[in-house]
């Protein structure tokens, strides 16, 4: 089945080279692509500059290319993308659906502690919405950062591995922030305005970020652009069951043997043995992606 409007992304950030578990991400979205005739593309997303390793960037392409996973189009960057981004802001404020919030993190601890809610260990604090207007707004503080308003009820969607999905923005996220306090764009809104500008069609991405789904989908509906399709993959662990990141030491990608390095992630992603070269190793994974034909919204 071929899908002629198909179009896919990998989206690395350069905070350092790709490690095992971003390459079954890579090669995931890059055989769901192939697999449905569609195109496939790399963007670096790089606007959370303090965390971004200098060269990282070029580092990762190579990477990907050693594997033969080339960018069907010319590679986007987001750290040149800010006035897109101030364009989508802008209009947020104009529909009413964003606002400027002053709380830091110690005002939004306190706030809950007062309102007799707490926090889950590991888990965000869920934004009470001390500062949107219809509350008094900033109350004659200075603004730090800008927060998109949501609203209670469910938002429901449909996942192509993990199936059907919903959460409640309101009780679970809260009002979440646009653009930080130290002035930089949040990752939900630059991957939001660049899966548009872009005309991305299907995302598929590590099941670490299915929980940034609904955030993305209230996004695109203030914003009015169509949802992508929807798949999230398995992910890579260490020998104590966590998922192996660059946050917890995961090292980089040993490419002395790239297609060895591929079998491995296709292990991840339940695929067949696959003997080299190494296109025909991916011509096979192509051909056995289970989600072949599943591409719809």
């Amino acid at each position: 089945m071929s899908f002629l409007s198909y179009r896919g992304r990998f989206a690395p950030s350069p905070t350092g080279p790709l490690h095992a578990g971003s390459l079954v991400a890579a090669l995931a979205s890059w055989l769901d692509a192939r697999a449905h005739g569609g195109t496939w593309l790399v963007r670096i997303e790089d606007v959370d500059t303090p965390r971004c390793v200098p060269g990282a960037d070029h580092f990762i392409l190579g990477q990907l290319a050693a594997c033969g996973l080339v960018s069907d189009e010319p590679v986007c960057w987001q750290s040149a993308r800010g006035e897109h981004y101030e364009t989508a802001l802008d209009r947020l404020i104009a529909q009413g659906d964003a606002y400027p919030c002053a709380c830091s993190r110690k005002d939004i601890e306190a706030a809950l502690l007062a309102a007799g809610r707490h926090r889950e260990r590991h888990h965000a604090a869920v934004y009470p919405g001390t500062c949107r207007p219809e509350r008094g707004g900033l109350r004659g503080r200075e603004a730090r950062a800008w927060r998109l308003k949501v609203s209670p009820g469910m938002l429901a969607w449909q996942d192509r591995r993990l199936g059907p999905q919903q959460q409640d923005l309101a009780a679970e996220v809260g009002d979440f922030v646009l653009r930080r306090a130290d002035g930089l764009w949040a990752y939900q809104l630059a991957v939001v305005v660049d899966d548009a500008a872009q005309g991305i069609t299907h995302v598929v991405r590590g099941e670490d970020l299915a929980d940034n789904t609904p955030r993305q989908i209230r996004l695109q509906q203030a914003l009015g652009q169509p949802a992508p399709s929807y798949l999230h993959t398995p992910l890579v662990r260490d020998a104590n069951g966590e998922k192996l990141s660059k946050q917890n030491g995961a090292q980089a990608l040993a490419l002395d043997d790239p297609l060895a390095a591929l079998q491995a992630a296709a292990a991840v992603l339940e695929l067949p043995a696959a003997a080299g070269p190494l296109h025909e190793a991916l011509a096979t994974w192509t051909r056995a992606w289970p989600w072949r034909g599943m591409a719809g919204g």
